[in-house]
Order: structure tokens, then sequence, then C-alpha cells
């Protein structure tokens, strides 16, 4: 099964995820990946971090196909077979497991801001003792001068559909704190980007 779907964001980004995940995550454990779109993290991270199992997840049917092919591409067996879950969901069925890691990149400004509240709920019922939930993707800050080119996207986002756009990243630290949830880490990454790091209190 040869892959045919491709990000080039994500094909960007995945080394310096990588590479900032290896200093974040203990040497092993298990990782939910939600929103996994073509598959490329999921295959990228579990080659890259061999002590772990990873499970990708996406909202949308036609994403597992892409998903199942990167990961059968890759020889890994750590990569289980894709899930459909819907972070809005009351509960994230089928799974019923938790995680050392709840990994989710570029959700939180396609998606509308309930979906905040909801992955840091869920988020917060699924991890394991000492897990934590790791966010990436561009956000504004208060205090922190925004990039020509972030505006630049938040414009664009809203103009395609008004319940996008990048999010203040203290909203969604108060939307992390209802759940239990605090922001631990904060790692500024290529691109205008951040990789927060949420455990539990």
């Amino acid at each position: 099964m040869t892959p045919t779907a491709f990000s080039p964001a994500a094909d960007r980004n995945k080394e310096p995820i990588l590479a900032t995940l290896q200093t974040v995550l203990p040497a092993q454990g298990h990782a939910l990946e939600l929103a996994s779109g073509t598959g490329q993290h999921a295959v990228w991270f579990a080659a890259g971090l061999p002590g772990w199992t990873w499970q990708p997840t996406d909202t949308r049917p036609e994403a597992l196909g892409s998903i199942a092919a990167y990961t059968a591409d890759s020889g890994l067996t750590r990569v289980r077979p894709p899930l459909l879950l819907d972070v809005m969901a009351t509960q994230w069925q089928p799974t019923h497991q938790r995680f050392d890691l709840i990994y989710c990149a570029n959700m939180l400004h396609v998606a509308p801001w309930p979906a905040c509240a909801a992955l840091m709920a869920g988020g917060a019922r699924h991890l394991a003792p000492g897990g934590v939930l790791v966010t990436y993707g561009p956000y504004l800050e208060q205090g922190v001068d925004t990039s020509p080119g972030n505006l630049s996207f938040d414009a664009s986002l809203r103009a395609e559909n008004p319940a996008w756009g990048l999010r203040q990243r203290e909203d969604v630290e108060a939307e992390a704190g209802q759940a239990g949830l605090q922001l631990v880490q904060r790692h500024a990454m290529p691109a205008n980007n951040l990789l927060l790091v949420w455990g539990t209190r």
C-alpha cells in the first residue's frame, strides 16, 4: 500500500516536533494522537520514539486509509490501526484506555472554539497518572508580538470559516484549568508555532 496523501506542513515540522518530544517524554509509553490527518506524524514519531506505541485517530473516515497506508509503508508494528474519534464526543469511543501521551497538532485553529474545551476535558479523562497532553500549532499570546505571517493566516482562516482562527494561548490555558490541567512547559517552535505541554494538577 503506497501512501498518496501528503502534507507539506507535516513534513516540515516533523523533525523539530520529534526533537522536542524526545526531551519531554520518558523512554516508553502509550500515545494517542488526535486529528492524525495523513498519518505522516504517527509513523515519524513512532520511529523516533522506539519505546512508544502510537494510536492514530481522526474524525474523518477518509483519513484512515492514508494513515493505514503510511503505517504499512513504514513497517512499524508499534503503530496501531487508525480509529475514528471525534474530540467533541462526550465519550471518546472506541478507546477506553488511558495514555501516557495525548498528542494533538494543528487542530484548535481549524475547529470551532468548543473543541478546545472538549479536547481538554477528554484529555484529562484519558491521561494516565503522570501523562501529558501536548498541543502544537500557532497561537496568539498576551505581551508577545504576533508575526505578520500568523496575522495573515488568522485572517485567512476567519474568512474561510468565522468559527476558525488562531487561539489566544491564555484562553486555551483557562479551558485547560476548567478540566483540571495546567500548562507545564512552553516550547517556541519554528515558523512561529508553539508546542505546549499540559499536565494534571
